[in-house]
């Protein structure tokens, strides 16, 4: 039987040493994989991509699997991972829900993996 992670809490940015400033801790380890995990897809990079070079700042899931070629209920398990670990903020307005990228946590994941990255 496959060995379970545990449950954290992903709904705030990252925020620990950069991996290049030495070893982490097996918390802080944790939680830079499992954000990582979460973009370790083609079609979740490609949805980020999409978000982040929107002019609107947000799109909805309908809109997404248009453009990304894509159905819908796939974009919507997509973005329930990167939802999952506080990459991208959803909010419903009627019918439709809107997404966006969580720019502050992307900024926090950078700056663990590489500090002179957003500079």
């Amino acid at each position: 039987m496959p060995k379970s992670l545990p449950t954290i809490d992903m709904s705030t940015p990252v925020c620990c040493a950069p991996v290049a400033a030495g070893p982490m801790s097996d918390d802080d380890a944790l939680h830079v994989a499992l954000r990582l995990k979460a973009l370790a897809d083609p079609a979740r990079v490609k949805i980020m991509s999409h978000l982040l070079s929107s002019d609107a700042g947000e799109e909805n899931s309908g809109d997404l699997a248009k453009v990304l070629g894509l159905t819908e209920s796939t974009v919507s398990h997509h973005l329930s991972q990167l939802r999952g670990a506080g990459l991208v903020e959803s909010n419903r307005r009627g019918m439709n829900v809107y997404h966006r990228p969580h720019r502050d946590a992307l900024g926090a994941l950078c700056i663990v993996l590489d500090p002179n990255c957003c500079t």
